[in-house]
C-alpha cells in the first residue's frame, strides 16, 4: 500500500494523473461528436446515388480504416499543419474525428442495410412524407441496431487517443508512462493505468445500459 501511495498520491501525483485524464477527455468527447457528424455525412455519400460522391466515401474510408491512426496523427501534426499555429490538441481533435468518421459512416450503413424497408413502404403508403417514415419507422430501428457498434467505437477512441504523448500531448498514458520512469515501479504504475482506462470503458457501458433500461421502461 505504502508503494501504491507513493506512485499515485505522493506530492500531488493524483493531480497529474487527473490533467492527463482530463486531456483524455478533452480529445475524445469533440472527437466523438464531430466524428459522428462527419461519419453521418460520409454514410449519405457513401449511400448516394451520385458515383462521385459514392466512390470519394467508399476511398476515405478505405485509406482511414486501412492506415493506422499514429501515422494518420503524424501526418497531420508533422505535416500537413506543420506550419500553421494549430495546437497539438486541436490536431489530435481533427485526427481522431476523421479516424472516429470512418468507421460511424460503415456501421450507420450496414445498420440501415439491416432496417426493415417493408416497414418504410409501409408506412409511406399510409401517407407519411419521406422524413416522417425516417424519423418515426427507419430511426428507431437504425439506432437500435447501430447502438453496440457504436458503443464499442466510443470505447476505441478512448484507446486510440493513447497515442497523443507522440504529439506532445500531456494525455493519461503520456502521465503514466512518465510516473512509472519516476518512480521505477512500471509494473504497479502501468497497472494502475490500465484501470484507469478500463473504469472509463465501465463508465459507457453503464451509460449505454442506463438509456436502454429508459427505452424499455418507456416501452412497456
Amino acid at each position: 500500500m505504502e508503494t501504491v501511495y507513493t506512485i499515485f498520491f505522493k506530492d500531488g501525483a493524483w493531480l497529474t494523473i487527473l490533467k492527463g485524464l482530463l486531456a483524455t477527455i478533452q480529445i475524445s468527447a469533440p472527437s466523438l461528436l464531430f466524428g459522428t457528424i462527419l461519419g453521418a455525412g460520409i454514410c449519405f455519400l457513401r449511400l448516394n446515388k451520385f458515383k462521385p460522391a459514392s466512390v470519394f466515401a467508399k476511398i476515405y474510408i478505405s485509406v482511414i480504416q486501412g492506415s493506422p491512426v499514429l501515422m494518420l496523427l503524424m501526418l497531420l501534426f508533422y505535416g500537413v499543419f506543420a506550419r500553421t499555429s494549430l495546437a497539438p490538441e486541436t490536431v489530435a481533435v481533427i485526427t481522431f474525428s476523421m479516424h472516429t468518421a470512418a468507421y460511424v459512416a460503415e456501421l450507420l450503413r450496414s445498420a440501415l442495410m439491416a432496417v426493415d424497408t417493408g416497414q418504410v413502404e409501409a408506412a409511406r403508403t399510409l401517407g407519411f412524407s419521406k422524413f416522417q417514415a425516417f424519423r418515426l419507422v427507419t430511426l428507431p430501428q437504425l439506432t437500435k441496431i447501430a447502438k453496440p457498434v457504436y458503443r464499442s467505437t466510443i470505447i476505441n477512441l478512448i484507446q486510440w487517443t493513447s497515442v497523443v504523448g507522440y504529439v506532445s500531448i500531456t494525455d493519461l498514458t503520456r502521465v503514466i508512462n512518465n510516473t512509472a520512469s519516476r518512480t521505477m515501479q512500471p509494473m504497479i504504475t502501468i497497472i494502475g493505468g490500465m484501470l484507469i482506462y478500463l473504469a472509463l470503458s465501465y463508465i459507457v457501458n453503464a451509460v449505454f445500459a442506463y438509456t436502454d433500461n429508459t427505452a424499455e421502461r418507456r416501452n412497456q
